[in-house]
């Protein structure tokens, strides 16, 4: 497969490989990125902006330590609907996107509707969000919770190694 091959057709492998280098360092120099993808420094610059404006690199963002703001309790939340037609499921996404406590909310094809990641302080804190959050949200019939006992793998885990050892 050429540089300019890829199997979606708009992006090949140097595309692949800046998005890769600035995924895990988006503060990277230009000039150390185009050293890393075998590219010079122009070339570089203009694929990036291609990338940025063809919408493969939506922004730029900080990760953020959540638990060491305080914020470790983390529980898998299933949401039942008791409408599922389109009007239903948009206020509910609507809703779900303003909570600030869930932090993801995915649609699922399963004996559930929805899955939200819901990180709060506390196991009080959850509960109050659980009781008088989620549960209020547009058209939610029933919830079902698991409380994570440990993290494994998450996607702030490739920075914890350059992460300062206090606040």
């Amino acid at each position: 497969m050429s540089s300019k091959e890829s199997s979606d057709g708009n992006i090949d492998r140097f595309d692949r490989a800046i998005m890769r280098e600035l995924q895990a360092n988006a503060r990277i120099t230009l000039t150390e990125l185009a050293s890393r993808v075998g590219l010079t420094k122009t070339p570089c610059q203009l694929r990036v902006k291609r990338l940025e404006k063809e919408g493969y690199i939506l922004g730029y963002s900080a990760l953020i330590s959540r638990s060491r703001l305080g914020e470790s309790h983390v529980a898998f939340v299933q949401v039942k609907l008791e409408d599922t037609r389109t009007p239903a499921l948009t206020a509910f996404n609507e809703a779900a996107r303003e909570v600030r406590e869930i932090e993801e909310c995915h649609m699922m094809a399963a004996g559930f509707d929805y899955l939200l990641k819901v990180r709060t302080r506390d196991m009080v804190a959850y509960r109050r969000v659980l009781g008088e959050v989620i549960s209020a949200l547009p058209h939610v019939s029933q919830t079902s919770t698991f409380v994570v006992m440990e993290a494994v793998k998450e996607v702030a885990d490739r920075f914890a190694d350059r992460a300062p050892r206090s606040l």
